[in-house]
């Protein structure tokens, strides 16, 4: 890799990692997700096993995990099946925090001129800019994803005297599905950072990004689609496609005047 646009992606990652206000961000969401929301289902399960809700979830189990306790039976389809769909909102947020200021907040810091001057293409500078916003985004999602299953098992085994096995989905899900949706968010918002004119306007584009997952998480909890790792290869083929395309396009269409508008 050229090693300009290497410089520019260590410059990214330091500026997001000593901003204290982008990094208390970077953090809450993540925690919400992989901690605070996976704790409140265990002890859901755990203390009120009768609940309604968490009934029709047994009703959705499959028949290998019959033999299993209840208990760690519904615990294991939250985690394997449910908050898989909530852990893609983490590449898209995360993605979304450090994209979004990535250009405007050159603009804001009034260092654009200097990036500018730098040995680069225009092109070469964008791709940079997504690339460092990429790294941290899959980062942060692999961080998160080591946390929750470390407090996951840690409260199932105190709880309820079992662990749980990650399937197959996660495998996916981590290396292809988030990998995919984070260059799609990435790709996006840092396009609309350079037209942006604030960080705030730049990160408005992420809440239509998550639209599509909160509609999964919906389905998920109706039962209308239960994800299996058939249906997360499928997303990941479509939305590598689309990340791939979306970034031929942005590149091709990226220019000087954009960024001086």
């Amino acid at each position: 890799m050229n090693q300009g646009v290497n410089t520019v992606i260590r410059k990214d990652l330091r500026a997001v990692t000593s901003n204290r206000r982008l990094f208390s961000e970077l953090l809450i969401v993540p925690l919400v997700l992989t901690v605070v929301l996976p704790s409140i289902f265990v002890i859901a399960v755990h203390f009120v096993p009768d609940d309604p809700d968490i009934m029709k979830l047994l009703e959705l189990l499959p028949q290998s995990s019959a033999g299993a306790g209840v208990e760690v039976a519904i615990t294991g389809l939250i985690f394997n099946y449910i908050l898989p769909v909530f852990f893609l909102m983490i590449p898209i947020m995360s993605a979304s925090i450090m994209a979004a200021s990535s250009f405007v907040g050159e603009k804001e810091k009034h260092t654009l001129e200097t990036l500018l001057y730098c040995p680069l293409s225009v092109k070469q500078i964008f791709q940079a800019k997504v690339m460092a916003a990429f790294l941290f985004s899959m980062l942060v999602s692999l961080i998160s994803f080591a946390v929750m299953l470390a407090v996951l098992e840690a409260e199932t085994f105190l709880l309820m005297g079992s662990l749980i096995v990650p399937t197959v989905n996660w495998l996916v899900i981590l290396l292809l599905l988030s990998p995919a949706i984070s260059l799609i968010a990435v790709t996006l918002i840092v396009r609309g950072s350079a037209k942006a004119q604030s960080v705030e306007e730049s990160q408005q584009g992420a809440v239509f990004l998550i639209i599509p997952v909160l509609l999964l998480v919906v389905g998920q909890f109706a039962g209308v689609m239960l994800l299996n790792v058939w249906i997360l290869l499928g997303l990941s083929a479509v939305c590598a496609i689309l990340a791939w395309v979306l970034l031929q396009k942005a590149v091709r269409g990226f220019t000087y005047e954009m960024l001086l508008k």
